[in-house]
């Protein structure tokens, strides 16, 4: 064509106004969806060009299909354009200096590198919120990730971190091809459920109708129409496809008639646009083209000559629009599709040539570019360059930390049909191996699961894959129904190995997960011991001693301490102190569940000590997370949503380490009376799955929920649930497990007139935990026996909820110690006791200071129905705008999205008091709905 005017977007109205809206709307987080050629670029960078000028940071970062190991690469791309919107070091948080080694070129105007930590897990988690906390300091600002569908999972992975949680002023817009995703649906890796306060949109690309083709074909030929035949006929050709329509009409002669694009031959594939281009390309020209087409990626033009034998022709190419520049001095395809479309036409005797041209040259880079080796041997039929590539690509990328990338190379491996068989075992290992370390799970599984499904490996390396596999399903999805069975398989298949066979026996015993009986994994125990016993392997018997010493705090034996006491904490090897400090850290949660706080402190402080001292991060972690439980239990209320809510973004990935933190956030929600919260946080600490998931924390989690059930009026339900938990609980035999469970459970048996039902439960809990270290327990049972003779034997009552309370106060367990107190209290009220109304009014105080309201609440409303008022703290005097403490109360539950009836509910209260509390609020907050109500701090 004589000329041709820059396309335009067309038929994007809607889209365009809904990207802009999102951009001016952060937080936001936008994903744009649709497939190769839809516009999904053009739109971002028209919605970017109505962006006010220096207004916000604008961050690019690109996703390629060919990537050397860099991990996080797109987002670190992105980050190097903000050098000039950095505000001084010393306003910077320090954890930002944890980029310097990624970003260099910025590494003068970032706080000091942080010791960097052994636990790639802890790491990386530090890294994303150093990039997170870099983000804000530039903030406001708009990252945009293109192709997301070509991105590693770490990409994946940091900026599902982001949209998580996103900056006050980032907006994060990605943009992909569904049908190229890993997970189809899934654009980051896991389901996105936006967090309050973000903006979340997907906003898909359709083809273009045939008014849409016209617009753009118009636009692209400076017509003010166009025969509405050629267009119908564009329109078939295309697909609507934007990128394909500009192809095919860059590629029409000067005529447009009715039968332009059957005269100039070309068909709707951009293969043949892409062609007839070519065509009128020198021969120099098509060499460069071609040289970028088998190179596949951007690259600088001393790279392009070498594999296409001249490099005159570039800027021929690049004049026509067949190449484009790139930043950076490189030149290539300015989309996949063109790329593939020269590529493919390349005769297979030209190809071979090119590829092996390519090896040179890259062969001689420092470092050499592996991945890109790899392939370039592969295509040139290489078999044995393409092995000893791919191998040492998959090394470097894991020693990098990119182990997505290594695994993504070993699969492909695996998956050709001419890798050979005696190659096929090594990689398959390498392959679980690294799988079971750093990959999301979902992907783990899949690929653990093709490879032993393929059945070529011998007996002993299917069976250490299988074991890989089952402590993946068991360790990081948290399911062990799926994860026992297989490591049951691989300890079979792992007969002549014992000291992995060790490794399962030793996972299977601990009776926390799993549904089979206590004796069954005591069995399993000990053949984990004897098969310790036959190898010389400190390390090994140092973890099966560990899981030895869990097994006995979790059930309660008299014998934990001792076992605990022969940890080897001063072994000389930093390996076996791993393991020690592995067990001490399952020990601190074991004590905490069990009621021994001071032993648990202890425990917590040693493990730290020794993770701090062998490099082993993670296990420390898992002392955070029970500590969380620990201070719940223990009455440290301050702070402790915010805390419990932190830890939780540390287990995006492996939710199930987290269950004690969904525990408490559900139980804090329960006492403050935010039912749809506290069931969704119960929901997430076993309760989903709670035969697969870690049953003492199930089983709490139950009991909160009959507790749920309870303070809704839903009797029946509340029944049901402790009916299904007491028969897990029953099933496994640890009765010590029961302590937030049994007092509950009975309540509820009680209320519904199955007494005897509740006495046989008090009966069989009692009798599971004679003679056990379990204090909590001991406590629960007091107060179950109370719950038992409330309604018929009030004196009796009296008398167990009393020694409960004593007992809790005792641990300490102020708030199981008040719920004992508040039944001591009502029991005695029943007998008449004139001091039981002082006993009440004192505990509403002291669940109020604990923050319970909703426990507090019940309380004021058994002393109104008795006629003895208490009335509630005021604001301050002279501060006429401040709220008073059922304000404040009250403004939560609004600011949660609660009606008025429902406030009442949860304070007992009448619903016009209510209204009458509701209105206040607005007024001294001076705001006109309750949608703009924020949760008093």
């Amino acid at each position: 064509m004589s000329s041709l005017a820059s396309s335009a977007l067309v038929g994007r109205v809607a889209e365009l106004r809904a990207l802009v809206d999102a951009m001016a709307r952060p937080p936001a987080v936008v994903l744009v969806e649709g497939e190769a050629g839809i516009g999904k670029t053009r739109l971002v960078h028209a919605a970017l060009s109505r962006l006010v000028s220096g207004d916000r940071s604008v961050l690019l970062g690109y996703c390629h299909q060919i990537r050397e190991p860099f991990p996080y690469g797109p987002v670190v791309e992105a980050l190097r354009e903000i050098a000039g919107r950095l505000p001084p070091i010393d306003a910077l948080d320090p954890v930002t200096g944890a980029l310097r080694d990624y970003l260099p070129e910025l590494a003068r105007a970032l706080p000091p590198s942080p010791r960097r930590l052994t636990d790639p897990r802890a790491e990386r988690h530090r890294l994303f919120r150093a990039m997170r906390a870099l983000l804000a300091a530039v903030g406001p600002a708009l990252l945009v990730i293109e192709d997301l569908h070509w991105a590693d999972d770490g990409t994946r992975d940091l900026l599902r971190f982001l949209a998580d949680q996103p900056p006050r002023g980032l907006t994060v817009v990605a943009t992909y091809r569904r049908e190229d995703l890993d997970t189809p649906g899934l654009p980051l890796g896991h389901t996105y459920r936006h967090p309050p306060g973000t903006t979340s949109l997907v906003i898909p690309l359709r083809p273009l109708d045939v008014t849409g083709v016209s617009s753009l074909a118009r636009a692209l030929l400076n017509r003010t129409d166009l025969p509405s035949t050629f267009v119908a006929r564009l329109h078939e050709r295309t697909a609507g496809i934007p990128f394909v329509v500009e192809e095919v009409v860059r590629s029409l002669p000067d005529a447009e008639g009715p039968d332009a694009l059957d005269r100039v031959g070309v068909p709707l594939l951009l293969r043949e646009a892409t062609a007839e281009r070519m065509a009128g390309l020198s021969a120099a020209a098509v060499s460069a083209v071609r040289a970028a087409a088998v190179l596949r990626l951007p690259v600088g033009e001393q790279l392009i000559a070498t594999v296409g034998g001249d490099c005159t022709g570039l800027g021929e190419a690049l004049r026509a629009g067949v190449l484009h520049e790139h930043p950076g001095g490189r030149y290539g395809f300015r989309h996949a599709l063109a790329q593939q479309a020269v590529y493919d036409a390349i005769p297979g005797p030209d190809r071979r040539p090119a590829h092996e041209r390519a090896m040179i040259a890259l062969s001689a880079m420092e470092p050499p570019p592996l991945v890109q080796l790899a392939f370039h041997s592969r295509q040139a039929g290489d078999l044995e360059a393409w092995l000893r590539h791919g191998t040492a690509a998959a090394d470097r990328a894991a020693a990098l930390g990119d182990t997505a990338l290594a695994v993504e190379v070993l699969e492909g491996m695996l998956a050709d049909p001419e890798l050979p068989e005696p190659d096929r075992g090594p990689l398959a290992l390498a392959l679980s191996r690294l799988a079971a370390t750093g990959l999301p799970h979902q992907r783990v599984v899949r690929l653990l699961r093709r490879l032993l499904r393929d059945d070529f490996l011998a007996r002993e390396a299917r069976g250490e894959a299988r074991l890989n596999l089952g402590l993946v399903l068991c360790n990081q999805e948290g399911d062990s129904a799926a994860g026992r069975p297989e490591i049951m398989t691989a300890v079979a298949e792992l007969r002549d190995r014992p000291t992995l066979a060790a490794r399962g026996w030793a996972s299977l015993a601990l009776p926390g997960w799993g549904t089979e009986s206590l004796a069954t994994q005591e069995e399993w125990m000990a053949r984990a011991e004897a098969l310790v016993a036959t190898a010389d392997n400190p390390e090994l018997a140092a973890a099966v001693l560990a899981n030895r010493a869990s097994f006995e705090m979790t059930v309660g034996s008299p014998d934990a301490f001792t076992v605990a006491a022969t940890l080897p904490v001063a072994d000389p090897s930093a390996a076996v102190r791993r393991e020690a400090a592995r067990g001490y850290c399952n020990l601190h949660d074991s004590a905490t569940m069990l009621g021994h706080y001071d032993a648990a402190e202890k425990f917590g402080r040693e493990g730290r000590r020794l993770a701090a001292e062998a490099g082993a991060h993670y296990p420390a972690y898992l002392v955070d997370v029970s500590t969380i439980r620990r201070h719940w239990l223990t009455g440290r209320w301050d702070g402790l949503r915010d805390r419990a809510a932190t830890l939780a973004e540390l287990a995006t990935e492996t939710p199930w380490i987290a269950v004690d933190v969904w525990l408490v956030l559900g139980l804090l929600a329960l006492a403050t009376g935010e039912w749809e919260e506290a069931a969704g946080h119960l929901r997430s600490a076993g309760m989903d799955a709670p035969d697969a998931r870690f049953l003492p924390v199930a089983v709490a989690a139950a009991g909160g929920l009959v507790e749920l059930h309870l303070a809704r009026g839903a009797l029946e339900s509340a029944v049901t649930e402790a009916g299904q938990a007491v028969a897990r609980l029953r099933r496994k035999g640890v009765w010590v497990w029961g302590a937030d469970l049994i007092p509950s459970a009975v309540t509820a048996f009680a209320r519904a007139g199955r007494v005897r039902e509740g006495a046989e439960l008090l009966a069989e809990f009692a009798g599971g935990i004679a003679g056990r270290t379990a204090p909590a327990a001991h406590a629960a049972l007091d107060h179950a026996r109370g719950a038992l003779a409330a309604d018929r034997r009030p004196a009796a009552a009296a008398g167990f909820f009393a020694r409960s309370r004593e007992a809790y106060a005792a641990l300490p367990q102020p708030y199981a110690a008040a719920r004992a107190g508040e039944g001591e209290a009502r029991a005695r009220l029943a007998l008449g006791d004139r001091h039981a109304t002082s006993a009440l009014a004192e505990l509403a105080e002291r669940f109020g200071a604990l923050g319970a309201t909703h426990d507090a609440a019940r309380c004021r409303r058994a002393l109104r129905d008795i006629g003895a008022e208490f009335p509630l703290p005021r604001g301050r005097k002279g501060n006429a705008g401040a709220l008073s403490q059922r304000e404040r109360e009250v403004a939560r539950l609004v600011a949660l999205g609660r009606t008025n009836r429902e406030i009442a509910g949860v304070l007992f209260l009448s619903t016009r008091t209510v209204e009458t509390h509701v209105a206040t609020v607005l007024r001294k907050l001076g705001v006109r709905s309750r949608t703009e109500v924020a949760p008093p701090v």
